[in-house]
Protein backbone atom coordinates (compact mmCIF):
# COMPACT_ATOMS: atom_id res chain seq x y z
CA UNK A 1 0.00 0.00 0.00
CA UNK A 2 1.27 3.18 -0.60
CA UNK A 3 2.14 5.94 1.81
CA UNK A 4 -0.64 8.51 2.45
CA UNK A 5 0.14 12.07 1.04
CA UNK A 6 -2.00 13.50 3.71
CA UNK A 7 -4.17 12.87 6.15
CA UNK A 8 -5.21 8.97 7.85
CA UNK A 9 -6.24 6.73 5.31
CA UNK A 10 -9.51 5.41 5.22
CA UNK A 11 -10.11 1.33 4.65
CA UNK A 12 -7.17 0.01 2.35
CA UNK A 13 -6.07 1.82 -0.70
CA UNK A 14 -6.57 5.07 -2.20
CA UNK A 15 -9.15 3.18 -4.84
CA UNK A 16 -10.90 2.76 -1.63
CA UNK A 17 -11.27 5.85 0.04
CA UNK A 18 -12.54 7.31 -2.77
CA UNK A 19 -15.34 4.61 -2.66
CA UNK A 20 -15.51 5.26 1.04
CA UNK A 21 -15.84 9.19 0.50
CA UNK A 22 -18.11 8.81 -2.08
CA UNK A 23 -21.00 7.14 -0.85
CA UNK A 24 -20.78 8.81 2.41
CA UNK A 25 -21.46 12.02 0.34
CA UNK A 26 -24.23 10.27 -1.37
CA UNK A 27 -25.71 8.91 1.97
CA UNK A 28 -25.19 13.02 3.95
CA UNK A 29 -26.76 14.47 0.34
CA UNK A 30 -29.66 11.75 0.89
CA UNK A 31 -30.20 12.18 4.06
CA UNK A 32 -28.91 15.49 5.36
CA UNK A 33 -26.85 14.26 8.49
CA UNK A 34 -25.15 10.98 9.03
CA UNK A 35 -23.41 9.86 12.26
CA UNK A 36 -20.23 8.31 11.45
CA UNK A 37 -16.16 7.95 12.59
CA UNK A 38 -14.75 11.89 13.49
CA UNK A 39 -11.67 10.71 11.15
CA UNK A 40 -14.50 9.91 7.99
CA UNK A 41 -16.03 12.95 8.65
CA UNK A 42 -12.96 15.09 8.75
CA UNK A 43 -11.80 13.34 5.45
CA UNK A 44 -15.78 13.67 4.51
CA UNK A 45 -16.03 17.53 4.88
CA UNK A 46 -14.09 19.10 1.90
CA UNK A 47 -15.26 16.23 -0.34
CA UNK A 48 -18.83 17.45 0.45
CA UNK A 49 -18.32 21.25 0.19
CA UNK A 50 -16.41 21.08 -3.17
CA UNK A 51 -19.39 19.26 -4.38
CA UNK A 52 -22.14 21.31 -3.08
CA UNK A 53 -19.92 24.76 -5.01
CA UNK A 54 -20.29 22.67 -8.21
CA UNK A 55 -23.96 22.30 -7.78
CA UNK A 56 -24.62 25.87 -6.73
CA UNK A 57 -22.77 26.59 -10.42
CA UNK A 58 -25.66 24.66 -11.80
CA UNK A 59 -24.58 24.07 -15.38
CA UNK A 60 -24.27 20.79 -17.20
CA UNK A 61 -20.15 20.30 -16.55
CA UNK A 62 -20.26 20.85 -13.22
CA UNK A 63 -23.35 18.19 -12.88
CA UNK A 64 -21.29 16.07 -15.10
CA UNK A 65 -18.57 16.73 -12.31
CA UNK A 66 -20.82 15.59 -10.04
CA UNK A 67 -21.70 12.30 -10.84
CA UNK A 68 -17.79 11.11 -11.19
CA UNK A 69 -18.29 10.99 -7.47
CA UNK A 70 -22.08 10.84 -6.85
CA UNK A 71 -23.49 7.95 -8.88
CA UNK A 72 -26.87 7.93 -7.65
CA UNK A 73 -28.72 10.40 -10.52
CA UNK A 74 -31.63 11.14 -8.17
CA UNK A 75 -29.30 12.40 -4.75
CA UNK A 76 -27.59 14.66 -7.63
CA UNK A 77 -30.97 15.74 -9.10
CA UNK A 78 -31.47 16.57 -5.07
CA UNK A 79 -28.27 18.37 -4.73
CA UNK A 80 -28.77 20.36 -7.51
CA UNK A 81 -32.64 21.59 -6.91
CA UNK A 82 -32.63 21.56 -3.22
CA UNK A 83 -29.46 21.83 -1.51
CA UNK A 84 -27.48 23.94 -3.52
CA UNK A 85 -30.44 26.96 -3.56
CA UNK A 86 -30.65 26.67 0.61
CA UNK A 87 -26.23 27.34 0.43
CA UNK A 88 -26.78 30.28 -2.35
CA UNK A 89 -26.07 32.84 0.01
CA UNK A 90 -23.50 30.63 1.94
CA UNK A 91 -19.31 30.89 0.56
CA UNK A 92 -18.37 27.56 1.87
CA UNK A 93 -19.09 26.26 5.42
CA UNK A 94 -21.87 24.14 4.34
CA UNK A 95 -21.30 21.31 6.74
CA UNK A 96 -21.15 21.26 10.53
CA UNK A 97 -18.85 18.33 12.16
CA UNK A 98 -20.64 17.27 15.73
CA UNK A 99 -18.66 15.14 18.18
CA UNK A 100 -20.75 12.90 19.89
CA UNK A 101 -18.50 10.65 22.21
CA UNK A 102 -17.15 7.02 21.63
CA UNK A 103 -18.60 3.86 20.14
CA UNK A 104 -19.84 1.01 22.36
CA UNK A 105 -18.37 -1.88 20.26
CA UNK A 106 -14.71 -0.33 19.66
CA UNK A 107 -15.04 2.90 21.60
CA UNK A 108 -14.20 4.64 18.36
CA UNK A 109 -14.94 8.58 18.61
CA UNK A 110 -18.15 9.52 16.89
CA UNK A 111 -19.62 12.59 15.16
CA UNK A 112 -22.59 13.62 13.49
CA UNK A 113 -21.39 15.38 10.00
CA UNK A 114 -24.56 17.56 9.08
CA UNK A 115 -25.78 20.44 6.07
CA UNK A 116 -25.99 23.54 7.32
CA UNK A 117 -30.00 24.27 6.44
CA UNK A 118 -30.39 27.74 8.59
CA UNK A 119 -29.70 31.00 6.35
CA UNK A 120 -26.95 33.09 6.74
CA UNK A 121 -28.16 35.28 9.54
CA UNK A 122 -28.83 38.78 8.29
CA UNK A 123 -26.54 40.46 11.37
CA UNK A 124 -23.28 38.74 10.17
CA UNK A 125 -23.91 40.03 6.42
CA UNK A 126 -24.30 43.72 8.00
CA UNK A 127 -21.27 43.16 10.47
CA UNK A 128 -19.25 42.13 7.03
CA UNK A 129 -20.58 44.67 5.03
CA UNK A 130 -19.85 47.49 7.62
CA UNK A 131 -16.17 46.17 7.54
CA UNK A 132 -15.73 46.38 4.12
CA UNK A 133 -16.96 49.46 4.24
CA UNK A 134 -14.58 50.71 6.93
CA UNK A 135 -11.86 49.26 4.87
CA UNK A 136 -12.70 51.57 1.98
CA UNK A 137 -13.40 54.33 3.97
CA UNK A 138 -9.99 54.10 5.88
CA UNK A 139 -7.97 53.45 2.64
CA UNK A 140 -8.96 57.17 0.94
CA UNK A 141 -8.24 59.11 4.64
CA UNK A 142 -5.08 57.41 4.68
CA UNK A 143 -4.16 58.78 1.10
CA UNK A 144 -5.97 62.42 2.23
CA UNK A 145 -4.08 62.48 5.47
CA UNK A 146 -0.58 62.36 3.85
CA UNK A 147 -1.28 64.80 1.26
CA UNK A 148 -1.24 68.19 3.16
CA UNK A 149 2.04 66.97 5.08
CA UNK A 150 3.21 67.05 1.41
CA UNK A 151 2.13 70.37 1.16
CA UNK A 152 3.37 72.24 3.72
CA UNK A 153 6.22 74.19 3.79
CA UNK A 154 8.68 72.79 5.62
CA UNK A 155 9.94 75.02 8.31
CA UNK A 156 13.92 75.45 10.12
CA UNK A 157 13.94 73.81 12.89
CA UNK A 158 16.55 74.10 15.62
CA UNK A 159 19.36 73.04 16.04
CA UNK A 160 20.54 70.80 18.77
CA UNK A 161 23.95 70.05 19.82
CA UNK A 162 24.72 66.66 20.48
CA UNK A 163 24.17 65.60 23.95
CA UNK A 164 27.40 64.08 25.78
CA UNK A 165 28.06 60.33 25.40
CA UNK A 166 27.47 58.32 28.74
CA UNK A 167 29.72 54.78 29.38
CA UNK A 168 27.82 52.41 30.01
CA UNK A 169 28.84 50.63 33.59
CA UNK A 170 31.47 47.92 33.04
CA UNK A 171 29.65 44.24 32.20
CA UNK A 172 31.04 42.80 35.53
CA UNK A 173 30.18 45.07 37.93
CA UNK A 174 26.40 44.57 36.31
CA UNK A 175 26.50 41.04 37.22
CA UNK A 176 27.63 41.79 40.51
CA UNK A 177 24.84 44.24 41.40
CA UNK A 178 22.42 41.33 40.08
CA UNK A 179 23.92 38.68 42.83
CA UNK A 180 23.45 41.00 45.42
Amino acid sequence: MPTPSKGPRLGGGPAHERLILANLSTQLFEHGRITTTETKAKRLRPVAERLITFAKRGDLAARRRVMTVVRDKSVVHTLFTEIAPQMAERNGGYTRITKVGNRKGDNAPMAVIELVTEPVSPKQAVVREAEKAAKKASKPKAAKVEAPVEDAPIEDAPVVEDAPVVEDAPVEDAKDSKEK
